[in-house]
């Protein structure tokens, strides 16, 4: 009886050993992250995104290592996670759209933006939902949906069931991934068929 107590309390020790030093990696990975795209995002030109050509191609990872900082890099290209309430838009109040880093497909408005308490940019809705596109996803011995956008493929974060509209969704996004146009923009850089989105009354 001791012996068998014996092995189920070394048991159980080592499977919090092995949970505590994911969790650790994880962790200390995205800190690298966020580390590294403040050293080297202060000297990368800020890339203007518009809205894609019909025949738009996303270039290359070399080339995109060019005019992406680490962090953004790592988020739309490798899958990665920003560190939540410390990203550029997880607090954005202002009205307009955000766009894909890379492409500039639209994807989300922020008539839709709502509060989760999460610390990254939250929607209820697409802005173009064909813009968006779903995948399974079974990393961290967990089964949860990724939400990608369909012309550049850039990873955009999670969508759960959980959001507070009608439709329960939250899609959850980096804002690594994105580029906020601000509504009074929205016709320089190539989105004026969405400023019916802020006009009065609606």
């Amino acid at each position: 009886m001791l012996v068998n107590n014996l092995k189920t309390s070394l048991l159980s020790g080592g499977i919090a050993v092995i949970i505590f030093s994911i969790g650790f990696s994880i962790f200390a990975f995205n800190s690298n992250l966020e580390a590294s795209d403040k050293s080297s995002g202060e000297n990368k030109k800020q890339v203007v995104v518009k809205n894609m050509t019909p025949n738009w191609v996303r270039p290359g990872d070399q080339e995109l290592k060019k005019t992406l900082t680490k962090l953004q890099f790592d988020v739309t290209r490798k899958d990665a996670t920003e560190r939540p309430f410390k990203n550029k838009y997880w607090d954005n109040k202002a009205e307009g759209i955000y766009v894909d880093i890379i492409s500039g497909e639209p994807l989300f408005s922020s008539k839709d933006k709502y509060k989760s308490g999460t610390g990254w940019p939250s929607f209820t809705t697409p802005l173009v939902a064909s813009n968006v596109t779903e995948k399974e996803d079974n990393t961290f011995f967990s089964k949860r949906t990724e939400v990608r956008s369909k012309n550049a493929d850039s990873h955009l974060g999670h969508v759960f069931n959980d959001g507070p509209a009608a439709n329960g969704l939250r899609y959850c996004l980096n804002s690594a991934s994105l580029r906020f146009v601000p509504k009074e923009q929205l016709k320089e850089f190539g989105y004026e068929k969405f400023t019916f989105e802020f006009e009065k009354g609606q």
